[in-house]
């Protein structure tokens, strides 16, 4: 699937502009599209089975949505694996404490212009973009976090 989300036509969206209202399918959350988390800002990333990177960012988005979710935020990790199984044995060994949603065409990623995996974008609580990210390390990771609760309202 990385070849297919590097080859998309889509670039790069730009800060401030309104995030495509991406379909969710089988998200274990209720909701359909990204639109249903409109009120709450959204750390939407986009992760593969195949990913090593994305092994490590999963226990730390799991933390990031236990200590955040109070607040308004929504942590959303969007499968682009064609074949659900190697999503579904992924998940078996590094569990997801958050949203998670399957999208084997890889249409979300063309629509945000993911050139890479982990890939990742901050929505506002009005929808709209306000940086997209590409890559996860850990030593980064308190930086991102940092930035996300930035965009969170105030207590």
């Amino acid at each position: 699937m990385l070849a297919a989300a590097g080859t998309a036509s889509a670039a790069a969206l730009e800060p401030g502009t309104l995030a495509p209202d991406i379909a969710l399918p089988q998200a274990n959350l209720p909701i359909g599209r990204l639109s249903d988390l409109r009120g709450r800002v959204v750390y939407l990333d986009f992760w593969a089975s195949w990913c090593g990177p994305c092994r490590l960012s999963f226990p730390w988005m799991a933390r990031l949505q236990a200590n955040h979710q109070a607040r308004g935020l929504q942590v959303l990790a969007l499968n682009l694996d064609e074949r659900r199984a190697d999503a579904d044995a992924f998940l078996a060994r590094t569990p997801a404490a958050f949203g998670v949603a399957f999208d084997a065409s890889g249409e979300g990623a063309k629509r945000f212009g993911v050139k890479g995996m982990p890939s990742s974008a901050l929505i506002d609580a009005n929808g709209r973009l306000l940086w997209q990210h590409r890559g996860f390390r850990l030593d980064e990771a308190p930086e991102l976090e940092r930035r996300i609760v930035e965009a969170l309202p105030r207590q």
